[in-house]
């Protein structure tokens, strides 16, 4: 266990993944450490509280008290808070399985579609986790199961026929899109279940208040042609079309590049 004041000899942390230190396991040891706990345990108890009470309420006494523990047995695996939310982080990418390189005398994959399958796994995860977000944009997020995710993203878009120059802005385009609207999704996700209410139940219950508002009416109104043009359906199924649209708007922005390049 690292005590408070080795801590504070250390240089600043960049990342629990670049930590030149040994893994850290279960049951009583020479060290003392608690009996029962792992790193992976411990790691799959953070999950399922930042998906059931929100990153704001995690604390190392919360998640102590979930595992029946003290909270000083948590610091026998971990070093800080921080460092538990990078494994955390890791973890929830690790429910992505992207597809690995093309084995050797097959043809490549049609990367439209690969970038659609990537995308569509990302945008749940965000949607799932809506902690994940906010993580994402603060650490470096270099754990395996991350960089495994990164990697497969890199080999569809570069087979996608772009130039190097135009790779990075290809991926920020199709990613920082999906990020953006799985963000917005999944909080809005959230904080339906929140109210206790549908989806649908919570949007009806938002607009009719909107519309009480004459500020606001008329923009509800000017926006009726468009509302109207998106078809009927559930708020989830209007949505994956919104997602989907959007999706084929940025593929069909890829082709083009390509052939200006051409």
């Amino acid at each position: 266990m690292v005590r408070a004041a080795e801590r504070a000899d250390r240089p600043p942390r960049t990342s629990v993944w670049l930590e030149d230190r040994a893994p850290r396991g279960g049951g009583r040891g020479g060290g003392g450490q608690p009996s029962g706990l792992d790193r992976d345990r411990i790691t799959a108890a953070t999950v399922r509280l930042l998906d059931a009470e929100g990153l704001t309420k995690f604390s190392m006494r919360r998640l102590a008290a979930e595992l029946n523990v003290t909270a000083m047995s948590v610091y026998w695996y971990v070093d800080t808070k921080d460092d538990l939310l990078e494994l955390a982080l890791d973890a929830a990418f690790g429910e992505i399985r992207p597809p690995g390189p093309e084995p050797a005398g097959t043809g490549p994959a049609d990367w439209r579609e690969e970038l659609r399958t990537l995308a569509g796994a990302y945008r749940a995860l965000l949607v799932r986790h809506p902690w994940l977000s906010s993580l994402a944009g603060t650490f470096l997020n270099i754990g395996p199961h991350a960089v495994e995710f990164q990697l497969a993203v890199r080999r569809v878009v570069r087979r996608t026929g772009l130039p190097a120059a135009g790779r990075a802005g290809a991926l920020s385009a199709v990613f920082q899109f999906v990020y953006g609207f799985g963000t917005i999704e999944g909080h809005f996700v959230r904080r339906c279940a929140s109210a206790g209410m549908s989806q649908d139940d919570y949007c009806r219950r938002a607009m009719n208040a909107v519309t009480r508002e004459p500020e606001l009416r008329e923009a509800v109104h000017d926006s009726a042609d468009l509302e109207e043009a998106r078809g009927d359906g559930t708020v989830e199924e209007i949505r994956d079309r919104d997602f989907a649209f959007a999706l084929e708007l940025l593929i069909a922005g890829i082709e083009t590049m390509v052939r200006r390049g051409g």
